[in-house]
């Protein structure tokens, strides 16, 4: 291995303990109260240093966002689901949402959690991800009502919002711990899962019509 190639590969360690680094502190002690200083104490590095491969503590962020909504796509692309009928690729879609928050804890907390990390600008390239992540599921919701498989009045982005929100918060309570003793959190979200999808194919009169969506980062509720 040469010279360069050596400190090609140092670089990128150095570049994937600072986001390791500051991932767990992040979620231990929130957004808010992270420093590059002390991202940089924890792998014992300089702050000044820090900087050469960050700008600030939001790219930081920006960086394991990306990362986030990368696994989340892979999760859930077409791909992935391939051979499923039209509801039933909804249906995984969002189990695997919520599995998401059960593999990549961390990464879901940060990014549908804490209230304090920055929202996603339109000239973020995480951005482009969330929405043709959130494109791909309303087209698929859409594909469902053309099929027939849910009512022809139910707007898609309603639907979304309701199977979102309904993993969400199994999510959150299982990663903050709100759940009894006992509790299968993962029987939980299936049985939520079954129950909204049960309930907007009963063509309910929602009160309900347009909502942004929420499947972005940072809290970040841009349609």
């Amino acid at each position: 291995m040469g010279i360069k190639e050596r400190q090609e590969r140092d670089r990128h360690a150095v570049h994937r303990s600072i986001l390791d680094a500051a991932r767990e502190l992040f979620v231990a002690e929130g957004y808010g109260n992270v420093s590059i200083r002390k991202i940089a104490e924890r792998i014992e590095y300089s702050p000044a240093a820090l900087y050469s491969y960050f700008p600030s503590k939001d790219d930081i962020f920006f960086a394991l966002a990306d990362e986030g909504f990368d696994l989340l796509s892979t999760l859930v692309s077409d791909e992935a689901l391939d051979g499923l009928p039209p509801l039933e690729r909804v249906r995984e879609a969002f189990w695997r949402f919520y599995r998401f928050s059960r593999d990549y804890p961390q990464h879901f907390a940060l990014m549908f959690v804490d209230q304090t990390v920055p929202r996603l600008g339109r000239e973020y390239e995480g951005s482009v991800r969330a929405h043709r992540l959130k494109t791909q599921i309303l087209e698929r919701i859409q594909a469902c009502i053309d099929a027939g498989e849910l009512p022809s009045t139910l707007r898609p982005r309603v639907a979304l919002r309701m199977l979102t929100v309904g993993m969400l918060g199994v999510a959150a309570m299982r990663l903050s711990g709100r759940l009894s003793e006992g509790e299968h959190p993962d029987a939980l979200a299936r049985d939520l899962l079954d129950v909204t999808i049960a309930g907007l194919q009963s063509n309910l009169s929602l009160r309900t019509h347009t909502l942004p969506c929420p499947l972005d980062a940072g809290g970040d509720e841009s349609s």
